[in-house]
């Protein structure tokens, strides 16, 4: 860093990215500093900076050793590498720049009199984490599978016994259980109940999600809301509006002559028997000169992709509802929680995996909902929309959220008889 872009940096303030610090200052000071960015999104450390922007320079002798020794080697858990510079002015003064990386080890503490505290980053500030912050960083570390939370209040009687006899004997090709105590193990081994010590199990978010008569009863944040509009924005008149609710698997069943048949919708199946007729309409072509030909303003398996992926990923610790929404140029499905495990978009497009929530992608990829590839963004999204429409998936992520949106084939409505891709 020059000394010019060093004083362009100290004009512009502290921020969620930058914070100025003098060299008097105690390990654990510095280290509250350090945890906050790695747990964010990285930042700058301006060492010999006051509050207020004034240049005190560095006093400290051995700055660097102490840096990178007593501050990030005995005081900042796990471990972080920063880079280190010093910038030389003018007038003799020095600064250091200590560059923070966003963490892949999520989430970095502060070790200091037997204690771990963490801080995230709010604004210009560096404060201790709530319950729900620490919650999230945990899951985004990997050290937390939300999905295996138990459930208050819930029970094995929650869960429908058809559709995990389903998953069991003709999924899985296992044995039923076959009594209550037995079912309970099998099912806490599969991660659907929790166990607890003397008392009866109770289901995970995972048994709820996936196999729960009504899951939104005992989970506010499972199920889906569905909104469409017809202008380009979201206005207090909509064509439609419901929260869609019910377990992610289908029901399926076997008729007298042994053939496999889906009796019961699953989520999945609700989302495109409610939406159909906004994500698509019927053209002026007859087909057997009988009914009008229907024709989608979307790729479905693009749709369908987007739909499984903010099932399969959302971050369960987030009380938010997955939310989908139809306007009249684009379709966006926003799923609750930043990506995880230090996705970013552009690995998401590159191809990388990382699954939030692996035992629910494992019994979506058992049903065959998703493929064992998991590269649905780089090899259907992204292909099918920009092949279907002329125009590129926009990916969104934030702290939050992250919102796919998919533009729609508008073309199409003022020329009816343009055939599109089934």
């Amino acid at each position: 860093m020059t000394p010019e872009e060093l004083m362009q940096l100290i004009r512009q303030g502290e921020n969620s990215g930058v914070e100025f610090k003098r060299d008097a200052l105690r390990p654990e000071q510095l280290a509250r500093e350090v945890v906050a960015f790695a747990n964010f999104q990285g930042g700058r450390l301006l060492i010999g900076v006051e509050d207020d922007g004034a240049v005190s320079g560095i006093q400290r002798p051995d700055l660097e050793h102490w840096v990178m020794d007593t501050v990030f080697g005995r005081t900042v858990h796990p471990q972080l590498l920063p880079y280190y510079e010093e910038v030389h002015l003018d007038d003799g003064r020095r600064v250091a720049v200590v560059t923070v990386l966003p963490g892949t080890a999520k989430p970095y503490v502060v070790r200091h009199h037997q204690r771990e505290d963490i801080y995230v980053r709010v604004g210009s500030t560096s404060r201790l984490a709530t319950r729900e912050q620490q919650a999230a960083l945990f899951a985004s570390g990997g050290l937390l599978h939300a999905e295996l939370l138990p459930v208050s209040g819930s029970a094995l009687a929650d869960l429908d016994r058809i559709r995990l006899t389903d998953y069991l004997g003709r999924v899985l090709a296992d044995e039923v259980p076959p009594d209550a105590s037995a079912w309970m193990e099998r099912l806490c081994g599969l991660g659907f109940l929790a166990e607890r010590p003397a008392d009866a199990p109770v289901c995970t978010i995972a048994g709820v999600v996936l196999f729960a008569h009504r899951p939104r009863r005992l989970l506010r944040q499972a199920g889906l809301r569905w909104m469409a509009f017809a202008g380009d924005d979201m206005d207090y008149q909509s064509l439609d509006d419901a929260v869609l609710d019910g377990p992610l698997v289908g029901l399926w069943s076997r008729s007298g002559s042994g053939q496999v048949f889906r009796a019961q919708a699953g989520l999945i199946e609700q989302f495109f028997e409610r939406t159909q007729p906004f994500l698509s309409e019927e053209t002026a072509e007859l087909v057997d000169a009988l009914r009008r030909e229907r024709q989608w303003l979307y790729p479905p398996e693009a749709v369908r992709e987007c739909l499984l992926n903010a099932l399969a990923h959302r971050d369960w610790t987030r009380p938010a509802e997955i939310e989908v929404v139809r306007y009249r140029n684009r379709l966006t499905v926003t799923s609750p929680g930043p990506l995880q495990n230090a996705m970013t978009v552009a690995k998401m497009l590159a191809g990388q995996r990382s699954a939030r929530n692996p035992i629910i992608v494992e019994v979506l990829r058992d049903y065959g909902y998703v493929d064992a590839r998991g590269m649905g963004v780089r090899r259907k999204i992204v292909p099918l929309t920009r092949e279907y429409t002329g125009s590129d998936a926009v990916f969104e992520a934030t702290d939050d959220f992250l919102r796919t949106t998919l533009p729609a084939k508008l073309t199409d409505r003022k020329n009816p008889s343009a055939a599109l891709p089934q």
